[in-house]
């Protein structure tokens, strides 16, 4: 059963939050100007006072009930997705994956020109049908009852648009746990997703590198991550203890958020807001902290680690499905070389960009339109 959906929390929710902003004691936190120890001190507290003075949050709820937003449960979940029918008469429809900590924010500013390009200047017959959900335990879809990977996570979602929603043929684009989700798809799913797109390789071969370029890549990898690895541990192993503490903090939660926009984009000097507005970080922020899904989005990390952790089976065989691979320089993890990533795809399509980062959706979003499209266009001729 496919049920509407909107988005209307009460004022007084709004309201709770806040106060506890205002409340927050920012005399007993060191004032430290440097993004290199965590959330520049000077940044958040400007964040957060414009958090409360300015932004207007029953904007964006606006924003967001103006698509079509529906609810349907799979396997006892009720997962959240917008749906946003294409323009032509047999439109593709693409399946679009956020990941952490993003949101369906992620993708407000596309899913029209995806599914309506004659109205952005482009064709017609480009049109996608969109369907963008919030992935289980994260924003307006429920959370399982105990902490699910990515491999479990595809399953869920490949049995909404097949079953659900009789999607017999899509394809799946994803960045971060979306392209992961994205990988599981391809390698489980084949039967009814039958190409994916991704812009971030988390995933890894169980054989390992193989040549001598590989294995450089990999000791870099390794050496580039130390720096970055403590959310990623903390979130594997302890989630429940992280959340005790963000669950009553939306200034905690929004550092935590904050800083990984920070490090994974494609800033001018070192300036977040050359990317991305207050407007943008907060409303994708408000969605964690309004539906009090920060514990539950966090579990991701500890079901993967529960499936097997990034590295596919030992039995692995190369996804079958085409694959389009889209790299954006600032990616938090550097790619690999390409020969390993052809022995996990079936690469179909191959993009490199000057500019962009990890998300890649709201920084380069009609590099990423662009690239989706021209990846299609090379699917509908096999």
């Amino acid at each position: 059963m496919i049920r509407d959906f909107n988005i209307n929390f009460s004022d007084v929710e709004i309201s709770n939050i806040y106060k506890r902003i205002k409340d927050y004691p920012w005399q007993s936190m060191p004032d430290i100007d440097n993004w290199r120890y965590g959330t520049n001190f000077s940044y958040i507290k400007e964040l957060c006072d414009y958090w409360i003075k300015e932004f207007k949050w029953r904007n964006f709820e606006k924003k967001i009930n103006s698509f079509s937003n529906y609810k349907t449960n799979v396997d006892g979940i009720d997962i959240h997705f917008i749906k946003e029918k294409g323009s032509s008469e047999n439109p593709e429809t693409l399946l679009l994956l956020h990941g952490w900590p993003g949101s369906v924010v992620e993708f407000l500013d596309i899913i029209k020109k995806l599914a309506h390009p004659e109205k952005y200047g482009g064709n017609k017959e480009d049109a996608f049908t969109v369907i963008a959900p919030s992935l289980p335990g994260f924003g307006f879809s429920d959370a399982p009852n105990k902490p699910i990977g990515p491999r479990r996570m595809a399953e869920l979602l490949n049995k909404m648009m097949s079953e659900n929603l009789n999607y017999k043929n899509y394809i799946a684009q994803g960045g971060d746990w979306g392209a992961t989700i994205s990988n599981w798809l391809g390698y489980d799913h084949s039967k009814y997703c039958k190409a994916i797109h991704i812009n971030c390789l988390v995933m890894r071969h169980p054989d390992g590198p193989k040549t001598d370029e590989e294995k450089k890549w990999q000791k870099k990898f390794d050496k580039d991550q130390i720096m970055q690895d403590g959310y990623r541990i903390i979130q594997a192993t302890k989630p429940q203890s992280l959340s005790y503490s963000m669950m009553d903090s939306p200034v905690g939660i929004a550092a935590w958020i904050i800083e990984k926009f920070h490090a994974w984009s494609d800033l001018d000097s070192d300036d977040i807001e050359s990317v991305f507005s207050k407007d943008v970080l907060l409303s994708n922020i408000m969605i964690y902290v309004l539906t009090k899904t920060f514990n539950s989005a966090s579990w991701i990390y500890f079901g993967r680690r529960e499936e097997g952790g990034l590295i596919f089976p030992k039995e692995f065989k190369k996804i079958p499905i085409p694959a389009g691979i889209a790299i954006f320089p600032k990616e938090i993890t550097e790619w690999p070389p390409r020969s390993y990533i052809e022995r996990i795809f079936n690469v179909h399509h191959w993009s490199e960009f000057s500019g962009g980062g990890h998300f890649a959706a709201l920084e380069k979003p009609d590099l990423l339109i662009r690239d989706l499209r021209n990846f299609t266009s090379k699917v509908k001729s096999l």
